[in-house]
């Protein structure tokens, strides 16, 4: 350990194995330690299932009505991916995906007056929807047809909208758009967790709702994907990449010390040995006296024998609850999957709840969400996680605010803007395939 590395990379959460990834594509000489005996930190999957009761402290072990504890691997952090967003995008250009099955998430519901319908998002659906009534319906299906003609480089598209100026408030009022269908447009289509996006200027917003659109177009089900065996695939997949590219690992690694000098990180202490290192990369568990706090995130783990009412029996979905429809701030969300996907015994499913933290008592905060669950076999212990302002998971069930994350970093370790190109294969890698 005692040599000199380009870059150090503490922890092996997903954020920290996809940089880990470009930058061994690279050609840095990458050092990627973590103080746990497995990959992937908060963003790993517990299994077998006897060790998710001792994670939580549950009293007595799974009762055999959980089936065996090996076929389970339950997330800690509920997300799924858009189909044609940014992480599959980074999957694809690294050709990770030959190491990643994926299913597609068979459903995306929002609630609406204690009731949950599917998301609408296709003129054909708007039409179907029971969500409007019908002059709504015809309203929000002319506004989906801006929207997917929308085209930022061509003002003969805009009908009037300036897209750098023109609020999101404005383009609902230009649609006639009224409460209920102005809420699942910005927090399940658009997938904002609060209001602030109405009075800043819409591109953003119409981009969101154009790659919700284009991902839903790929499959047809919804627009998420979903890995087979969890999440903790993921941050597995890019460090097999990175150790392709000569990275060097070292799991249930202590890191003593993290060493500076003049003010700058100039390597890491572990177990008396120092690797020094020009860049460091962690996870903010590895500095806690660095980062600061941003809020907190409740999440609720329930196992059920059964799948959620009023979703045509799906195995996999998500829902949305509007922040507007239970006097909230923040969207809360509810992730599920199950035994389709390897990750429950079976006849099993997994359904995560999650949102941001507003009160003293952020478990009565969920509790519309775990009403759509009942009857809950098996709830784990509500987790309180606090948010750091950099490169902690929120609540969204997505992960495009991880990869924003990720693009962040990366400008402010290079100097130069993200490129998916930078993240190509250099080489044939071990399986010693032909380039195509």
């Amino acid at each position: 350990m005692d040599e000199e590395y380009d870059v150090i990379v503490l922890g092996t959460g997903l954020t920290e194995c996809i940089l880990s990834g470009i930058m061994s594509v690279n050609g840095k000489k990458v050092l990627h330690m973590d103080r746990n005996p497995y990959y992937g930190g908060e963003s790993s999957s517990i299994t077998p299932l006897e060790e998710l009761y001792k994670r939580f402290n549950l009293p007595d072990s799974p009762p055999e009505s959980m089936g065996r504890g090996r076929d389970w691997n339950v997330d800690l952090i509920p997300k799924f991916l858009m189909a044609n967003g940014q992480l599959v995008k980074m999957l694809l250009y690294t050709e990770v995906t030959r190491y990643l099955d994926f299913k597609v998430v068979e459903g995306s519901f929002v609630y609406k007056g204690g009731k949950i319908y599917k998301v609408p998002s296709t003129e054909t659906e708007a039409l179907a929807s029971n969500l409007m009534g019908m002059f709504e319906k015809r309203r929000f299906r002319k506004f989906l047809v801006f929207v997917a003609n929308f085209d930022e480089n061509d003002p003969k598209t805009f009908e009037g909208v300036d897209p750098k100026a023109t609020t999101m408030r404005d383009v609902y009022k230009k649609f006639d758009l009224g409460q209920d269908v102005i809420d699942f447009t910005g927090h399940a289509l658009a997938l904002y967790r609060t209001d602030d996006y109405l009075d800043v200027p819409c591109l953003e917003t119409i981009n969101r709702i154009k790659l919700y659109s284009e991902s839903l177009a790929r499959y047809g089900k919804s627009p998420y994907l979903y890995p087979l065996y969890g999440l903790g695939e993921l941050p597995q997949g890019f460090a097999r990449l990175s150790a392709i590219y000569g990275g060097t690992y070292m799991l249930n690694k202590p890191v003593d010390e993290i060493v500076m000098e003049g003010g700058h990180v100039i390597g890491v202490k572990s177990e008396g040995e120092v690797a020094r290192c020009k860049q460091l990369i962690c996870d903010p568990s590895y500095i806690p006296d660095r980062v600061r706090k941003a809020g907190q995130v409740i999440r609720v783990i329930c196992i059920l024998s059964h799948p959620i009412k009023n979703t045509n029996d799906a195995n996999s979905c998500q829902i949305i609850i509007p922040q507007n429809q239970v006097n909230r701030n923040s969207d809360i969300y509810v992730c599920m999957i199950s035994y389709a996907h390897n990750v429950a015994a079976q006849g099993k499913y997994i359904a995560i709840v999650s949102t941001t933290v507003e009160t003293s008592e952020p478990e009565a905060e969920i509790e519309p969400a775990l009403e759509l669950l009942e009857p809950i076999d098996q709830k784990s212990i509500p987790l309180l996680i606090s948010i750091f302002a950099s490169s902690s998971y929120d609540a969204t069930t997505h992960f495009e605010t991880t990869c924003n994350d990720i693009k962040d970093i990366y400008k402010r370790m290079t100097g130069s803007d993200f490129d998916f190109e930078n993240m190509k294969r250099k080489q044939n890698d071990v399986f010693g395939e032909d380039e195509q």
